[in-house]
């Protein structure tokens, strides 16, 4: 390993460890990048490139093999970036990520960089920045802004998995020229549009000894309060394993490495990456995604024509919602302008009916009540219908509560009607309606002593 990297690389250790293991306690904490992440739950990425123009379905395995034919296709007359964000806040979320690159190569900003840009376009003169005006709209509209970066796929100009085309020398070269326009490119990110919420590297960044970009430095110089997500050194989240818009339960923040794809075997990597490990030494949790226009059969993260019948129904996103904010998971789903430089208008519907569907069902509890200690009840005025109860731990310190019970008072004595391992940033805990009068939450095995930060009754008719 290369002294520079060796020195960054100890350097992040140590502030990592500062930063995600308490003095106080023995178990792994969240730094304040990750603490926002979390307590976020919602938020979006908008797919956006060449390919969304041509009019044709989207094909993964060739896209990254074969260059558009003709970049100038990029055209979106009516590009309106406040109209992507407010259809995103509709559904509720805090943050949204913009694919700045993706496995075209093409970037949506104005490099000095990478001539492969909305620099070599007719659309706006060459002077076009879908980036800028994305994170303004951000701005505008008070959801914090994030970016993608791809780096592992670029079919312009022959990259496959970080690797360029070629042979001996000549490869030698274009692989240094790569790195080089790579590492460029995020600077660039970095440095001219503000403080940024995530960064999120398609597909992974290798790491810099493999002769991949070394982002990692660049990332926490220019953007120390940004999540990163991820490379070989550092993930400061991690994937839920699967594209479904959930993960299993239960679902722990933490992991044995500071690097997502851990595991020995493939089965066990999967495992993790789906339910964490609750002994884990470093904290990283769990992202749910999936895309917008995923339902039926379809799976599609960039718009094409004729997709509105496989915009998912709010039924589905609720179930999404429950099995990944509800199990201690952000839910990142995936959103696409079209051709024309707007969100289609089913797509902007569905969203509103999303969020507005998330609220009717959680913004009036019947009560709620925050507390210390292995116990915590609620007493209501009189017996009401509870069929839904949401628990949330305090995780500015950890992860404690490992087994517990909830219990309704239920013809003169406590009966359990639910339990539980995982609880974290968010539990969504549902069941028969019950008439009550008192619920209690039981904590029988924890580290530490339990921090509630919100136990709240619901009784929700779906």
């Amino acid at each position: 390993m290369k002294q520079f990297n060796l020195l960054v690389l100890v350097g992040f250790f140590l502030s990592f460890s500062a930063l995600s293991q308490s003095d106080k306690y023995s178990f792994p904490i969240p730094n304040k990048k990750q603490l926002a992440w979390q307590e976020a739950e919602l938020g979006v990425v908008f797919h956006y490139d060449l390919h969304v123009f041509d009019g044709k379905k989207y094909g993964q395995g060739g896209n990254r093999i074969d260059p558009v034919p003709n970049y100038q296709i990029f055209n979106p007359k009516e590009l309106d970036t406040d109209q992507w964000v407010r259809s995103a806040k509709a559904a509720g979320v805090k943050f949204a990520i913009l694919t700045a690159t993706h496995e075209t190569g093409f970037a949506l900003f104005q490099s000095e960089v990478n001539p492969y840009c909305l620099k070599a376009v007719n659309w706006r003169n060459g002077k076009g920045d879908v980036v800028k005006d994305f994170v303004e709209s951000c701005r505008k509209y008070d959801v914090k802004p994030g970016i993608y970066v791809g780096i592992r796929w670029n079919s312009f100009y022959g990259v496959h998995n970080f690797q360029v085309n070629g042979e001996g020398s000549f490869r030698e070269n274009r692989q240094k020229w790569y790195k080089e326009m790579c590492e460029g490119m995020l600077t660039e990110i970095c440095t001219k549009y503000g403080e940024l919420f995530e960064i999120w590297f398609d597909g992974g960044a290798d790491h810099p000894d493999n002769g991949a970009p070394d982002v990692l430095p660049i990332v926490q110089k220019y953007q120390p309060n940004c999540v990163f997500y991820h490379n070989l050194q550092l993930a400061e989240t991690r994937w839920g394993g699967s594209e479904s818009g959930t993960v299993p339960y239960p679902c722990w923040a933490t992991f044995p490495n500071p690097y997502s794809h851990g595991g020995d075997t493939e089965k066990e990597r999967m495992k993790l990456l789906k339910q964490g490990d609750p002994d884990g030494k470093y904290w990283m949790p769990a992202m749910s995604d999936a895309p917008l226009r995923g339902f039926n059969g379809r799976h599609e993260w960039f718009w094409e024509p004729g997709d509105e019948a496989h915009i998912f129904p709010v039924e589905a996103l609720m179930n999404m919602y429950y099995n990944s904010v509800g199990h201690n998971s952000t839910l990142i789903m995936g959103l696409t302008p079209d051709a024309n430089g707007l969100m289609p208008a089913p797509d902007v519907q569905r969203l509103k009916e999303w969020g507005d569907e998330i609220k009717r069902r959680f913004l009036n509890p019947i009560a709620t009540t925050s507390g210390e200690g292995n116990k915590l009840e609620i007493k209501l005025s009189q017996k009401q219908l509870v069929n839904h109860i949401i628990i949330q731990e305090d995780i500015k310190n950890g992860e404690r509560i490992r087994k517990y019970e909830i219990q309704a008072w239920l013809k003169g004595r406590w009966k359990t009607i639910g339990d539980g391992e995982c609880v974290g940033q968010k539990r969504i805990q549902k069941f028969d309606a019950i008439t009550t009068n008192k619920i209690r939450l039981l904590v029988s095995e924890s580290v530490e002593t339990p921090q509630i930060k919100n136990l709240s009754l619901y009784h929700i008719k779906e």
